[in-house]
């Protein structure tokens, strides 16, 4: 049976101890919501200052040459593919997740526009923007596409038929945590002629990823969760080598011409994976991005993923022993296979408590409907804050210390 001294032995010999050193976490907090805005990398600091100093500052515009600026893009997506599975010169980190998705969903339709395939499935719980991306790109295609939503893991295989030109799916549910299986479910969309989107927003540096055993067809992914990038940061989108001579994206800018300071007044795409570019790049974002991808390099997927595992089944342990008294309920999957890199709670008073929580330092959030998340990030989340946030929640749970009539954020 856990204690907070077994959570400190463990904590002494966890592999991966050393690098929450290189992270600037704020005295007092347990910061449990890195599946939403991860913790800061020291390094980031001395980089913006190093951008914003110098190379802005004192080198002005010759930066885009000398500073390396121009090809940003693609070295950040190259320092970012292993982590996904995916070879070099297959991605680039650009823009948003929501623009990335529009341009590889448009892909996607493009290299199927000769089938008669006019469907593309997704989760009705699929994170709201994804959704809304795919509905704003099929209400101006005049082709009869619309989308097919469904309402449970179960029943996707059952929707994916010979009117599905794409399955568009995120890896693992903002929402829930629940993972799906990739590799399975892009064989069966496959199988049906189907081509896959994936969302690895909440998968990318929190489970392992590998795109290329799973033959996927695209994926896009965000920077600022478990990649440490920063608030807003630049996300990626992955092509592989085999889609990149047929990649066609709506979003034809400038950073996307085969030469661009030609100044041509038609457009030529360039080759491989720049095609997905489209304007020109944040700069100081992207060069901040660097800081969380270079911390991966001293680190090994699988033991982050065991170590993932390890925190969310002693949260989910520790939860339902010393607050089981209290209406709480689970929606993360207990099996591993099925859970990614966060635990979820519904209680009645959800965003109360959690409310609560931050006011005392244990920072997760909110989600309608009731939904407490708690992200664990094995980068620099210890055992023994697991123990101190449950013991942190029994105490306000048991003292019903939480204000149900908080006034609500812009943000939960």
């Amino acid at each position: 049976m856990s204690d907070r001294a077994h959570c400190l032995a463990l904590d002494a010999a966890d592999p991966l101890a050393p690098l929450r050193e290189r992270f600037d976490l704020p005295p007092g907090v347990i910061y449990l919501d890195g599946n939403s805005l991860g913790a800061r990398p020291k390094a980031a600091l001395e980089r913006a200052a190093q951008v914003i100093g110098a190379e802005w500052g004192r080198d002005l515009i010759t930066s885009w040459n000398t500073a390396g600026w121009f090809a940003l893009p693609g070295r950040l997506g190259d320092l970012l593919a292993p982590i996904v599975g995916a070879g070099p010169g297959e991605v680039v980190v650009t823009d948003t997740t929501s623009l990335n998705l529009f341009k590889a969903l448009a892909a996607a339709l493009h290299l199927q526009r000769a089938t008669a395939r006019r469907v593309i499935v997704t989760e009705r719980s699929n994170f709201p923007t994804d959704i809304y991306m795919a509905e704003g790109l099929t209400s101006w295609l005049d082709r009869g596409y619309r989308l097919r939503l469904v309402d449970t893991p179960e029943e996707l295989a059952g929707a994916i038929d010979q009117d599905v030109a794409v399955v568009m799916l995120t890896h693992v549910n903002y929402r829930t945590g629940y993972q799906h299986d990739l590799a399975a479910v892009t064989a069966h969309a496959q199988a049906q002629g189907a081509l896959t989107v994936w969302d690895l927003a909440h998968s990318a540096g929190a489970v392992p990823v590998d795109l290329h055993a799973a033959k996927a067809d695209f994926a896009v992914g965000c920077t600022y969760k478990y990649l440490n990038g920063g608030p807003g940061a630049p996300a990626f989108i992955w092509v592989p080598q085999r889609h990149q001579a047929d990649f066609v994206q709506p979003l034809s800018g400038w950073w996307g011409h085969a030469r661009p300071f030609a100044m041509a007044p038609a457009f030529e795409p360039c080759t491989g994976i720049g095609r997905a570019l489209c304007g020109t790049q944040p700069v100081v974002s992207l060069a901040l991005v660097e800081c969380g991808l270079e911390i991966f390099q001293a680190a090994d997927m699988q033991a982050i993923r065991a170590k993932s595992l390890a925190l969310t089944d002693l949260f989910i342990e520790l939860v339902e022993r010393r607050c089981g008294a209290h209406p709480l309920g689970l929606v993360t999957p207990r099996a591993h296979a099925r859970r990614g890199s966060q635990v979820s709670f519904t209680h009645p008073h959800g965003y109360a408590v959690m409310q609560a929580l931050i006011a005392r330092g244990v920072i997760g959030d909110y989600r309608e409907p009731h939904i407490m998340r708690f992200g664990f990030t094995p980068l620099y989340t210890r055992y023994a804050d697991v123990w101190d946030a449950v013991e942190t929640l029994r105490a306000i749970l048991d003292d019903q210390a939480y204000d149900i009539h908080a006034r609500r954020g812009a943000v939960t």
